[in-house]
């Protein structure tokens, strides 16, 4: 479950780096309980779908012009999209 921060205080967190810092000084280099644990990571996978419209959405318009004058049917909707917005 993920749960927003509100705010976090610059100086707090100078406060514990230099806390961490003088703690990690003082002490001798023995693995804690907090460093031994793995941390849990997130995988994110996009579908085949997600894939094409992230591929689609970075084409530079040269690409866009191209693919339409090829015949792909979304590239010419795009152009068509466009052109109607510049005749605005």
């Amino acid at each position: 479950m993920l749960s927003p921060v509100s705010s976090v205080s610059t100086q707090a967190v100078a406060q514990t780096s230099t806390d961490t810092q003088t703690s990690a000084q003082q002490k001798p280099a023995a693995p804690t309980e907090s460093s031994t644990s793995s941390t849990p990571t997130d995988t994110v996978t996009l579908s085949a779908t997600a894939q094409a419209m992230v591929k689609e959405m970075s084409e530079t318009p040269a690409q866009t012009a191209k693919e339409a004058a090829t015949g792909d049917h979304q590239a010419q909707r795009l152009l068509a999209k466009e052109m109607a917005a510049h005749a605005r």
